[in-house]
């Protein structure tokens, strides 16, 4: 199945512990590159979530970002350093003393001393497990995603190559007309320089091999088979991307030795609407993973 690069996925889950929101969003890239958002207290999910995504995911620019909001039952909880507290009361005291001041220190002063709150550490467990099962959601959930954005691409391209399908056989039916009138023309030629007494067999042999160039039988033989590659590419489970790539390659490059041998306004027309066609589908092939 067709699958894009460009795609979004959200999910979240509100429990005892508090509030997890994944965001997960990637775009087209040659390889795949992971870039990971964790709040600080959840750092040791990063090789997790690495790991997840390389499995699940063949290419593309990943922007994986966890948002978490503690809940105010699941808050680390809070201790006064009584011995500390009351060795800065005492300090101060003396101070006081020193400098004949009877006030005694007020309370948020003391409390904003370093080390006099002391925090208990809070057990992430739960919320790590939490974390990791909600991960796999969110990537199913961009996957899908992908999927859902790659067949519109893959029908976006289908619709060109039946496009370029109809300027190939416009072209095959304008071709007789065209080497006719080449023949035609040339012959007139020949006919005029004969009488200037030069070889009538080297002349023949030259109109052959003029003729020869400008036939586009082989370009249009060769657009057809790539057309019918990309469509049995679409019936593939891998990855098709790069193959789609390379394959827009072959087709720009018959196009624009079809569209230099022309010497007809029909068939240059085709010639230029096929590359419009190519350039389009090159675009979109670019989002294929």
């Amino acid at each position: 199945m067709t699958s894009s690069m460009t795609a979004f996925s959200r999910m979240s889950f509100k429990g005892d512990e508090g509030e997890l929101a994944w965001e997960m969003r990637s775009v087209n890239n040659r390889y795949l590159e992971v870039m990971v958002r964790l709040p600080e207290e959840l750092r040791g999910l990063d090789p997790l979530v690495r790991e997840r995504v390389n499995r699940k995911l063949g290419r593309g620019k990943v922007d994986c970002t966890l948002r978490f909001s503690p809940s105010g039952n699941s808050a680390a909880g809070v201790r006064i350093n009584d011995r500390l507290a009351r060795g800065i009361i005492e300090a101060a005291s003396s101070i006081g003393h020193i400098l004949h001041d009877a006030s005694s220190p007020r309370a948020m002063d003391v409390l904003r001393w370093p080390g006099v709150l002391e925090f208990e550490e809070q057990d992430l467990t739960p919320v790590e497990s939490q974390a990791a099962e909600l991960l796999d959601k969110v990537i199913d959930g961009l996957i899908e995603s992908r999927k859902r954005e790659g067949e519109r691409l893959a029908e976006l391209i289908m619709q060109r190559t039946a496009a370029m399908r109809e300027e190939v056989a416009k072209v095959k039916v304008h071709m007789p007309r065209v080497m006719k009138g080449l023949r035609e023309r040339l012959r007139a030629r020949l006919d005029e320089v004969i009488s200037e007494e030069l070889d009538p067999g080297r002349l023949e042999q030259e109109m052959a091999l003029l003729t020869q160039k400008l036939d586009v039988d082989e370009e249009m033989d060769r657009l057809q088979t790539h057309l019918d590659e990309v469509d049995s590419v679409f019936q593939r489970k891998e990855p098709i991307g790069r193959r789609l790539d390379f394959l827009m390659q072959e087709l720009n490059r018959e196009a624009n030795t079809l569209a230099s041998k022309s010497n007809d306004v029909d068939v240059t027309r085709s010639g230029v609407e096929l590359k419009v066609l190519i350039e389009q589908m090159r675009e979109q092939v670019q989002n294929i993973e």
